[in-house]
């Protein structure tokens, strides 16, 4: 097998692939401004610890939720491809329906209750009452984040990413001028240190939300897919997106809860210890977001190719796509060992953190290496509807391997005995999820 990318596949894949990435790398970037804000407040070590668990914490209720925008993608993928517009509008409608019920019902719970759950997670009283105020308010956001995830999946499963790249876009424009803004209390605003940058994130959802809805209402889009026209609301249209999008949520959930409790271990050791895990991780972004972005590409193009009823066209993207994703987690990797020093001092400033940080840059960096085309195969896989597989991978690498691992190299070796448990995480998912691809068995799947 040819180890480069074939000029045949690339360019498509590319074209939907860089919007997807533009959009997922606003929001890597808004993540280290966040961090390199809230690190530059007063007390910075327990802002940026209580960041690490409040960011973790609202990731994997987002995440849990944010699968309705797979389960949406994998359905309208796979309908357009077999040419059925109008199915594709009513399986919009209906996740529309699904986020707003979710969006408001756990939306109130969070803000209500963000305190009395996030202390579980923190050995500190000043950390968790940080982390409380920062989930509380990006809790306002809930709803307006899951109704745009819906319409995400939307634009993903019809090949146009681009109209996801400019609402993400606007969206953290909004989100970095509320945060300078809140964080700070400046312009009149009050100064909410860590809430501030939870209730601008929620702002910017809003934003982002009014985007999408007013891009639908363009005559291109409402005309041929009708979703304002063909209201067909019913759980036999409900249970085929919960039931593709159910394992994706908790595959979400317990790849975020268990970084929150690998956030958790390294407290263990001490607070400049796990702030220097958040920084590491907020840096893996560098690598983690785009490769998603790749992923998003091999979900659209296997669906659309298993609808029309070609298997092996749909074998290939998912290949060509981890090709392509490998070649750049190997630019990343390059990127961290040559200028450590620079990518780290981007987020924050404290030297403490920094020494602390650097050589788990260093491991993270030839790690996530392998970690790319894992991410694709395991979302070419969800296009063809084994999710099912996919969750069991990641509760097998991720709650088996890896944070047991985490924790017995911790305890013998300190922060880097627990950070060496990833390679062997990323490399366990990745051959996984290859192997499970190359089988093909994923091709006679029904959605």
């Amino acid at each position: 097998m040819n180890p480069l990318p074939q000029k045949k596949y690339s360019s498509r894949i590319l074209k939907i692939a860089f919007p997807a990435i533009a959009g997922l790398s606003s929001q890597m970037i808004v993540s280290i401004i966040d961090t390199a804000m809230v690190g530059r407040l007063d007390n910075s070590e327990i802002s940026l610890a209580a960041m690490g668990l409040g960011v973790l914490a609202t990731w994997t209720l987002t995440s849990f939720f944010s699968s309705l925008a797979t389960g949406t993608h994998i359905l309208v993928a796979r309908r357009y491809g077999q040419g059925k517009h109008t199915a594709v509008g009513i399986v919009l409608n209906n996740s529309l329906v699904l986020s707003f019920v979710l969006g408001v019902l756990f939306g109130v719970l969070g803000y209500f209750f963000a305190y009395d759950a996030i202390v579980l997670f923190s050995s500190d009283d000043n950390v968790a009452l940080a982390a409380g105020q920062y989930i509380k308010y990006r809790s306002l956001g809930l709803p307006f984040f899951l109704l745009g995830v819906s319409y995400r999946g939307f634009f993903y499963g019809i090949g146009h990413t681009k109209i996801f790249m400019f609402s993400a876009i606007l969206m953290y424009i909004v989100n970095i001028v509320f945060n300078y803004f809140l964080i700070f209390g400046t312009a009149g605003f009050p100064k909410m240190g860590l809430g501030g940058a939870g209730l601008a994130a929620s702002i910017g959802m809003a934003v982002g939300l009014l985007f999408f809805v007013i891009v639908t209402f363009l005559p291109d889009y409402r005309k041929k897919y009708r979703y304002y026209q063909v209201l067909a609301i019913g759980l036999d249209y409900i249970k085929p997106i919960v039931r593709i999008s159910l394992p994706v949520s908790f595959q979400n959930i317990l790849i975020l809860l268990g970084f929150l409790v690998f956030v958790a271990i390294a407290g263990i050791f001490g607070i400049a210890e796990q702030a220097a895990t958040q920084v590491v991780i907020s840096a893996l972004f560098l690598s983690f977001m785009p490769c998603f972005g790749f992923g998003i590409a091999t979900q659209t193009l296997v669906g659309n190719e298993l609808g029309n009823n070609e298997p092996e066209e749909a074998y290939r993207y998912g290949i060509e796509t981890a090709k392509i994703g490998t070649i750049f987690t190997i630019f990343v990797g390059i990127l961290f060992f040559l200028i450590p020093d620079f990518i780290l001092r981007v987020i924050t400033p404290n030297e403490t953190v920094i020494s602390v940080a650097r050589p788990l840059l260093l491991m993270a960096g030839a790690a996530q290496i392998a970690y790319g085309s894992g991410i694709i195969l395991a979302n070419a896989l969800q296009a063809a509807g084994a999710t099912l597989y996919v969750m069991f991978l990641e509760i097998i690498t991720h709650w088996v391997i890896f944070l047991p691992l985490a924790y017995v190299l911790g305890v013998q070796f300190g922060i880097q005995g627990a950070w060496m448990a990833l390679p062997v995480y990323i490399v366990s998912y990745t051959t996984m999820a290859y192997l499970k691809f190359r089988s093909r068995t994923w091709t006679a799947l029904k959605v």
